[in-house]
């Protein structure tokens, strides 16, 4: 009975190794990785004798017994000992095998270089490193280095072994960082595995908007306080329709057009409160839209088939028309150095044209294959020039090159904007639904987003929050609705209006703040909820 007991522990103690040498309630790390990443990690943070005792306390080295023996043999200018060592390390790639190899002969050569002896540094470069798949840059620049010393700062060195030693050390930390695991640990590792942990709860997180260090005390969560959700003013200066509403780019103002003929520029005070700065009195047609100049010094309004007209932010006056009744503008855009705009033109006989802030020409595209513009976008990079042309089409042109490439959708488009990262464009279809494209061209199918209410108007989108997280929209059925970027499901849908809502701005700056158009003749700011926020005070 006593030697049956013993032969079950025995049988049973492989098991129980096996365990003992796995941490976490999954089993899934290995005691001896996690333990010589957190030796790393120490040593990284500046922690030397603590990231010692654990590595005596543990009985687990940080450096592996095959690095410390190329270390080794590094530093005691044991070049053989160090090719040898190269080729003992398993797991390597011929390209990781080489470019060693490389990082090892270069330095044996210069220190021959240094000491004088360029017999062997010939005979070096000759018989080893050439052979060496390395590409032939670096072993020309190494070739050159034998008639130059001064371009490797060696033309002073010859015996100075303190040099040589602190050349040896930093072949040292390039090879710790070019040799495989478990090698070597992977640079700052366990920073890395924290921060991709971080990174994917931020992701997962439907709304997170907030540039605010994440605690890695607890897993990350964010709730409907970090966006906007309740009104809280409602703009009721405009005497019809409001048509258009466009944050600056500095977050402090508001541009409104309306179907009253008229625009309003408003100030955000430091209660985040909305107050009327100016109102642009002189189209004589309702204002179709209003634009900002990247500088937010001036901005650009366009009257329903009228001209265009530039105005002074801080003075309300106007600085200039362009066009005339014969250039009816469709849309409008700004380069970023707020001295060239671009419009388009719903008459295709005058396709688009880029002018200075003075009406001077710059550039135009005309011609009979021009279609007709319906809304036109510049990124914020000033690299693309993003149109829609006859109601399917997105078409991206990059600027420089007069390379471009475009899209055709299936129903017709409405309009169009562009994320502040220049990376994406989102448009919206009258057949209820945004799409999102990548304006370099790498996707082959949009992203899509769906719920709101389209198909008789024209609805304006937007990106919006951190990083443009989120696309907000108005709607037909008057709510407002808000998607994260990375689900088709509209998150939030805002009630408040009582008619169409034409088109949304996220403010740039207060990533909580969003504003709203509708043909109920008002423009509503939104925020986040604030009796949440009380509540979550409370609770901390």
């Amino acid at each position: 009975m006593l030697c049956h007991d013993d032969s079950w522990v025995a049988a049973y103690s492989g098991k129980w190794q096996v365990k003992a040498t796995m941490v976490g309630s999954k089993g899934l790390v290995k005691r001896d990785e996690f333990v010589r990443i957190l030796i790393q990690c120490l040593y990284s943070l500046g922690y030397e004798k603590s990231a010692g005792c654990l590595e005596s306390e543990s009985g687990i080295s940080y450096k592996s017994a095959e690095f410390k023996l190329l270390e080794s043999s590094i530093i005691g200018a044991d070049w053989e000992g160090c090719i040898d060592s190269l080729y003992g390390i398993k797991n390597m790639t011929d390209e990781q095998r080489d470019t060693a190899l490389f990082l090892v002969s270069q330095q044996c050569l210069l220190e021959c270089l240094g000491r004088g002896d360029d017999s062997l540094a010939l005979s070096l470069l000759r018989k080893q490193i050439s052979k060496l798949q390395v590409g032939r840059e670096k072993v020309h620049k190494l070739a050159f280095s034998l008639f130059s010393l001064g371009e490797l700062g060696l033309d002073k060195v010859h015996d100075d072994c303190d040099v040589f030693q602190e050349l040896r050390r930093n072949l040292v930390n390039e090879l710790e960082k070019l040799l495989p695991p478990p090698i070597t640990v992977p640079d700052r590792r366990l920073e890395h595995l924290v921060e991709r942990v971080v990174g994917s709860q931020i992701d997962s997180c439907i709304y997170h908007n907030s540039l605010d260090p994440v605690s890695i005390y607890k897993d990350h969560s964010c709730g409907r306080d970090q966006i906007p959700t309740e009104t809280i003013q409602i703009l009721s200066d405009h005497k019809n329709e409001v048509w258009f509403v466009q944050f600056s780019n500095n977050g402090d103002y508001l541009a409104s057009s309306s179907s009253d003929c008229t625009a309003i520029i408003w100030k955000i005070q430091e209660d985040g409160k909305l107050v009327l700065k100016h109102r642009l009195s002189s189209h004589q047609n309702p204002v179709s839209f209003v634009i900002w100049s990247p500088d937010d010094t001036m901005v650009l309004t366009c009257g329903n088939s009228e001209v265009l007209r530039l105005w002074d932010v801080e003075t309300g006056t106007c600085k200039h028309t362009f066009g005339d009744n014969s250039f009816l503008v469709s849309s409008c855009a700004w380069f970023p150095d707020s001295k060239r705009l671009v419009c388009g033109s719903s008459d295709p006989k005058k396709g688009i044209c880029m002018w200075d802030c003075e009406g001077n020409e710059i550039k135009a595209w005309r011609g009979t294959r021009m279609p007709k513009v319906l809304d036109i976008a510049v990124t914020p990079n000033g690299e693309y020039l993003i149109t829609i042309f006859s109601d399917k089409d997105i078409r991206i042109l990059n600027v420089a090159t007069n390379a471009e490439r475009v899209i055709s959708e299936e129903h017709p488009i409405t309009s169009l904007s562009v994320s502040g990262d220049s990376k994406h464009l989102i448009v919206n279809l009258n057949s209820q639904e945004i799409h999102m494209w990548d304006v370099e061209g790498l996707w082959e199918k949009p992203l899509r987003y769906k719920g709101h209410r389209q198909h008789k108007y024209v609805i304006r989108s937007c990106f919006g929050g951190v990083n443009s997280t989120f696309i907000a929209s108005g709607s037909e059925n008057s709510q407002v609705y808000i998607w994260n970027r990375s689900g088709s499901d509209p998150i939030e849908v805002l009630s408040g209006h009582s008619m169409t809502v034409n088109c949304v701005s996220w403010n740039p700056r207060r990533h909580q703040m969003l504003a709203s158009a509708s043909d109920d003749q008002t423009i509503r700011i939104w925020g986040p909820n604030p009796s949440q926020k009380m509540h979550l005070k409370g609770l901390i």
